[in-house]
């Protein structure tokens, strides 16, 4: 029986979080009563998009797509969709400024902290940190490595040739 090692992409990984965070995050309020789709005409749906391409590029990473991204695509994604958040934190969009004015709420937080886990994914995928997992099988089968510090026992030598 033949067993396989297994490399699971972190960065993507943690990217795709961050995207479905910040597909989530429209669903919920950015300023009092107000959510990121009834707040924003088109960045709404720019938004979605980027988080689905990161989706995406987890798909690709896993080769459930065998579709070659340039490296640098997925940071580029990722920094769009942060840029994006951060000028809506920094600069209410005309949904929102009146006389009254609204308070930020909790969707534009999760929005900025999804996008900058798409960012910190992006980043570790540029680097290739993967985790390697192993079969169950193969890990009981090997016997434990011997300690680096233990000196050799007379059982651990080979047999002397008469």
């Amino acid at each position: 029986m033949v067993t396989r090692e297994t490399q699971l992409p972190i960065g993507p990984l943690v990217a795709a979080v961050g995207a479905i965070l910040l597909i989530v995050s429209l669903f919920l309020d950015w300023y009092e009563e107000l959510t990121g789709f009834t707040v924003f005409e088109f960045l709404d749906l720019l938004l979605v998009g980027l988080a689905l391409a990161t989706v995406g590029s987890l798909a690709a990473a896993m080769g459930v797509i065998r579709t070659p991204l340039s490296p640098g695509l997925p940071l580029g994604v990722a920094l769009l969709a942060l840029v994006i958040v951060v000028s809506q934190l920094v600069n209410d969009p005309p949904a929102v400024v009146g006389p009254n004015g609204r308070d930020q709420d909790i969707g534009i937080w999760l929005a900025l902290g999804g996008a900058a886990l798409m960012v910190a994914g992006a980043v570790l995928s540029a680097a290739r940190i993967a985790i390697s997992v192993e079969p169950r099988d193969r890990r009981a089968a090997a016997p434990p490595p011997a300690p680096a510090d233990q000196a050799p026992t007379v059982a651990d030598e080979p047999p002397s040739p008469p």
